[in-house]
């Protein structure tokens, strides 16, 4: 077995040497027995390059966990092989990557126009912004709070009829690169806001009543990365000193818990915690504006993908938050909200045990920073499509999203503190 380990890594070295098409790369899901076949991945995981989808990291791995993995075309039957050689409980998720790529996309006629039910590469969204709020000025407006590594704006959506003393929900998405439906999200969600207003009566409610932040993309860079270059990219583009591995993963760069469990202290890991907290300067936008205005801000909404998860605090502990009962209800009624559409299940629950450990994430930092009422999604699916999900399934995936946010914004507006 280990001699088979040394050849997939004697071929992984030629594989950098082709572009990053994604012809032939497989993505597995297997389900590891014991610590021994743990162990079997970790050995797999140091002898060639494995991008894994689920969890972030090999070193989460537990025995009996759901395991979803990529690899390069030329060690992908060899990959095979080792896992039937082992006994490892297995699938193949995705044949063929780069024809789940293509088949993201469902209309081959791309226009340059913004639309709703596409995915919008980065210059499109930034346009949308501008248009959003030109076109409701009474409900909309558009707002710099930072800029990325690479100097691209970051544009603050603040959406509601203006008021006295207004509380506010933040809502982000884009955090990773490559989970294009999170940002599809974001947009739909103000669509409908504007769509809706005076005919909803939640929706009117709620923007007379709140304001909603929205930070339609997070990670820019990394997103205009997979348009361009990598579409399976995830951090961020930021240089690291001392290394020639780009990035720093956004979601594990902020000051709670951060670098310790389920975070990276090496540069070129996908989970790596960054030099220092805030040290991108994305998350130090995004920390410096919900420091601002932490007075107002009452719930925080982090958008990710995949899984199908609503989770709450916390992730870089396996304690639980003072107000753990309150949320997991909220949880639970806002799951019950968003499978009555499309009977879509969710898994809610505190992040580390529901899930995984993964430190330094925004929605503990804002937990901890006061928000007592803080989520992360984790949208379609449960791993058929994992990043690569098809633009028929942003529609639905939206608008079941849509009911469980707003159950939890009508809850707060009616729990303010």
């Amino acid at each position: 077995m280990w001699a088979l380990l040394v050849l997939i890594g004697a071929a992984a070295v030629s594989a950098h040497l082709q572009d990053l098409a994604f012809d032939g790369q497989k993505v597995f899901r297997v389900i590891p027995q014991n610590d021994e076949q743990v162990a079997i991945l970790n050995s797999l995981a140091s002898n060639i390059e494995v991008d894994f989808w689920q969890p972030d990291s090999v070193t989460l791995v537990r025995p009996k966990m759901q395991v979803d993995f990529r690899v390069e075309a030329d060690t992908s039957f060899e990959v095979e092989d080792l896992l039937k050689e082992t006994g490892m409980e297995y699938r193949v998720l995705i044949d063929n990557l780069q024809a789940a790529v293509d088949a993201q996309f469902d209309s081959k006629a791309r226009t340059t126009s913004h639309s709703y039910e596409k995915y919008n590469n980065w210059e499109t969204i930034a346009a949308w912004t501008a248009d959003i709020a030109a076109q409701n000025p009474d409900l909309v407006s558009r707002s710099v709070i930072g800029e990325t590594y690479e100097g691209r704006p970051m544009y603050v959506l603040k959406m509601g009829k203006s008021g006295p003393n207004k509380k506010a929900i933040f809502m982000d998405c884009g955090f990773h690169a490559r989970e294009w439906i999170s940002p599809a999200f974001c947009q739909w969600f103000v669509k409908e806001a504007v769509e809706t207003y005076g005919k909803d009566t939640v929706m009117t409610t709620l923007l007379d009543s709140l304001d909603f932040y929205v930070l339609p993309v997070v990670n820019i860079d990394g997103y205009v990365y997979t348009w361009t270059n990598d579409r399976m990219w995830r951090k961020t583009r930021s240089k690291n000193a001392g290394s020639r591995c780009i990035g720093t993963d956004p979601n594990r760069n902020f000051n709670a818990g951060w670098c310790t469990l389920g975070a990276s202290k090496s540069p070129c890991d996908s989970t790596y915690c960054g030099s220092a907290p805030e040290s991108e300067k994305e998350t130090k936008a995004l920390a410096d504006f919900i420091r601002e205005h932490l007075s107002t801000i009452k719930a925080y909404l982090t958008i990710h993908s995949y899984s199908q998860l609503l989770l709450f605090p916390y992730s870089y502990a396996y304690k639980l938050p003072s107000n753990y009962e309150e949320l997991k209800s909220i949880a639970r009624a806002a799951a019950k909200q968003l499978a009555s559409l499309y009977n879509t299940k969710y898994t809610y629950g505190p992040g580390a045990t529901t899930i995984y450990p993964a430190a330094g994430g925004s929605d503990d930092w804002a937990y901890d920073e006061g928000i007592k009422y803080s989520f992360t999604f984790e949208l379609r699916d449960t791993g058929r499509y994992g990043f690569v999900l098809p633009e028929s399934q942003i529609k639905p995936t939206c608008e079941e999203t849509l009911l469980a946010v707003k159950y939890i914004a009508n809850y707060v507006l009616e729990h303010l503190y």
